[in-house]
């Protein structure tokens, strides 16, 4: 028997934008909503959630009118990847510092990559680490390490 779905991404697509839009707009229901001239603080998460819901049903219909590919094996390896880089980056940044944590944070998340090369990821380490220490630090005066306190700073 055929399945009513021929698009199986869009579906589920769908499915997750329509429940996000849901939760933004459910989640602040006690906020006072306003309105456009003086918005409230439920308003903005309203129009946001409505518009997710609006791409949601979109997503939704098409997935029951084009053919599409079937949904992939879902990647664990590069999830766990960039999100361990993410919660490595929490941790060094006090300790090790903005030079250490940005490095790390970027070679990590580049070897999710199919395509990672460590020229590339390397350079581009470089790159990110000095834009960011320039920018936030320098130019913001955000007070980040350099380096941190395991280095004697």
């Amino acid at each position: 028997m055929a399945s009513l779905i021929k698009h199986p991404k869009d579906f589920w697509t769908g499915a997750m934008y329509a429940g996000l839009g849901a939760a933004a707009i459910f989640l602040p229901h006690d906020y006072a909503m306003g309105s456009a001239l003086r918005m409230g603080p439920a308003y903005f998460p309203n129009v946001i959630g409505g518009l997710l819901i609006l791409l949601g049903a979109i997503a939704l219909f098409r997935s029951f009118v084009v053919v599409g590919e079937a949904i992939t094996p879902f990647a664990w390896r590069e999830v766990a990847l960039v999100l361990g880089a993410l919660a490595l980056f929490g941790v060094l940044l006090e300790g090790a510092g903005l030079i250490v944590a940005t490095v790390l944070l970027v070679l990590l998340g580049a070897w999710a990559s199919i395509k990672f090369r460590w020229r590339s990821a390397a350079l581009l380490a470089v790159g990110l680490t000095a834009f960011s220490a320039l920018v936030f630090v320098k130019l913001l005066g955000v007070p980040l390490p350099i380096l941190g306190s395991w280095f004697g700073q």
